[in-house]
């Protein structure tokens, strides 16, 4: 009998069409009945993420991601099983059962995620109401002093924590449990006594893509040894490296107008600063170097970012890597170039939003930022440290993928160190790719799974998709992979039923990351039907089943020889030895073409 939870994703998945959801995220080019797209999890050029719309999956043959509506919105919106169900609840107008769900680990896990939720939304407002008390001198001093209006105070849910025993008591009041509390990150336990994390500070609500308050950023407001910011330690609600600051804003942004690029600064106060002087588009990675996670939430909402970090060059050349994940999952990435020593907050200061608008005037390609952040390392005047500088600016100019930009920055480079342009276009020339500079592009997927596990890939994809020589009775053949078999078990029972087979339902038959889902990929490779059609596919998917007969038949036959061998008695060794004759004879027999 099925749960109430699998009962309502069947109803929530018929009133959803994934092309629908999908279109909101990616751009679709419907070819004959599959819409095709670039991979939003992968960099590419030539589109391979294809969706079935008949069938509501979707599969890149790039880099083998593959899911349902769900998985998708999971991916897409970096939030977990639950909070999508609720989203496309939200969307499909469908209001979700309260009770039922799945299992006592689903639901504590649930049951927790909505404490959480409420401890921190409290924890917002109680913060909120400290600064609105009177009581929070310093913090509103603060306030004036960085010039931060009350609407801006009120878009961004700004508070003040007074000191460290407040907000634990205040929580205790409100019936929270003291491990829920500890569990928040919002308190802290030392030596028995629970304390403000954040205890003193200036509070910056982090709020997520789904409206929610997950963590607090806290600034101090005296000259300290602690750290002038700090984060909430990682939750069941927050990991830093999924998270960016002002993600919340920007999605309604996005819902509003096209975003044609995006703004990526540091820290709390820059992302403020920026919004205050009209630049919405902007998010802040909290003082973290970028993750793939970042990378892939940032490009949801635009192609193009602008990385505006401090105008220091230590801090540049630490966030190169970042650059490079950037980069690496397809996004456009400039860099714009501020005054040094000065951050985004001290050029919105002293020029405005004109003088910032010139520094995003002058966003630089990340090639050539490299190349400008390589050459301050280098004492150009010395011919040692020339050589050494054309080198490496030598590797970073293989990496373009363009002539034209090679041809250009090459040009740059002979002007920077009057070495002569066929000097250069040689050197380029002879430094193979390999080494240079590299991102972290996924890699095309190589496959090295035996002969017999790519037959049955075959085979079973054969069935699924409808080939037309797939017609006997799928429970004939003799699968050895368990993936295989339970995907040939349903496989079976449709046929039995005279049921269309649905290869969407498959998803829920495998848990996500693991060998068994990653098998499933595989075998999704063949849904575009162009491997599986034409006459040499229908030959050898015959030579397919014809490998897995003698394999089953071998395997059986070593089995059969170590009993023999193993045998005391003779009549039942004599017995053991004529079921191997009768192998043997049936082996032939598939090997000859007798049978198939």
């Amino acid at each position: 009998m099925a749960t109430a939870l699998q009962e309502f994703l069947i109803t929530l998945k018929e009133k959803l069409n994934i092309v629908d959801v999908a279109a909101s995220y990616v751009t679709l080019d419907r070819r004959g009945g599959t819409y095709w797209a670039c991979c939003p999890f992968h960099h590419e050029k030539t589109p391979s993420f294809a969706i079935n719309e008949t069938d509501q999956y979707y599969h890149c043959f790039g880099c083998g991601e593959s899911g349902d509506v769900l998985k998708f919105v999971r991916e897409m919106e970096n939030i977990d099983f639950m909070d999508a169900v609720k989203l496309l609840s939200e969307r499909a107008g469908l209001q979700m059962p309260q009770t039922g769900f799945d299992n006592q680990k689903t639901a504590e896990l649930k049951r927790k995620r909505d404490v959480l939720l409420k401890i921190m939304n409290d924890c917002a407002h109680f913060y909120l109401n400290n600064l609105n008390s009177g009581k929070a001198d310093e913090h509103i001093s603060y306030i004036l002093k960085r010039n931060i209006p009350s609407n801006i105070v009120r878009t961004f849910g700004l508070g003040a924590s007074l000191n460290y025993n407040d907000l634990p008591k205040f929580l205790i009041s409100k019936g929270y449990s003291k491990q829920d509390i500890l569990d928040s990150g919002t308190v802290n336990e030392v030596n028995g006594r629970l304390t403000d994390a954040q205890g003193g500070r200036l509070i910056f609500p982090v709020i997520n893509a789904m409206d929610e308050v997950v963590a607090f950023g806290g600034r101090v407001l005296k000259k300290t040894d602690f750290a002038k910011y700090k984060n909430t330690k990682e939750t069941i609600l927050f990991n830093k490296s999924k998270t960016l600051y002002n993600i919340n804003l920007l999605k309604k942004l996005r819902k509003a107008q096209t975003i044609k690029e995006v703004i990526m600064v540091e820290g709390y106060m820059d992302t403020i600063s920026l919004y205050q002087a009209g630049f919405k588009n902007v998010v802040a990675s909290m003082g973290t170097s970028l993750t793939q996670e970042q990378a892939r939430l940032i490009k949801r909402y635009a192609d193009t970012v602008l990385i505006s970090y401090d105008g220091d060059s230590a801090g540049q050349k630490a966030n190169m890597r970042g650059l490079d994940i950037l980069k690496g999952e397809g996004v456009n990435v400039k860099v714009v170039p501020l005054p040094e020593g000065l951050d985004p907050d001290d050029v919105i200061k002293q020029g405005g939003a004109e003088g910032y608008q010139k520094c995003l005037d002058s966003a630089m390609p990340l090639i050539d930022y490299k190349l400008s952040v390589l050459e301050k390392g280098f004492d150009m005047t010395r011919t040692e440290d020339k050589r050494k500088f054309v080198g490496e600016a030598i590797k970073i100019v293989r990496t373009s993928d363009s002539a034209a930009e090679q041809e250009e920055l090459l040009k740059n480079l002979r002007d920077r160190t009057g070495i002569t342009y066929e000097s250069l276009n040689r050197d380029l020339r002879s430094v193979p790719i390999s080494e240079s500079v590299k991102t972290d592009v996924p890699p095309v997927r190589a496959d090295s799974s035996s002969v017999a596990v790519k037959a049955s890939r075959f085979v079973i994809a054969a069935y699924l998709f409808k080939a037309k020589y797939a017609e006997a009775e799928i429970s004939e053949i003799p699968f050895c992979n368990e993936v295989h078999k339970i995907i040939a078990r349903y496989i079976f029972s449709k046929q039995l039923l005279d049921e269309r087979v649905q290869p969407a339902e498959l998803f829920e038959f495998f848990d996500e990351n693991t060998p068994e889902y990653d098998e499933l990929c595989r075998i999704l490779d063949y849904s575009d039907g162009k491997r599986l059609s034409g006459q040499v596919n229908e030959d050898y998917f015959f030579d397919c089943i014809k490998l897995l007969r003698l394999s089953d038949l071998d395997k059986k036959i070593e089995d059969l020889k170590l009993q023999a061998k193993n045998q005391k008695e003779v009549a039942s060794a004599r017995e053991i030895l004529n079921k191997i004759n009768e192998l043997i004879q049936q082996r032939e027999k598939i090997k000859s073409g007798d049978i198939k």
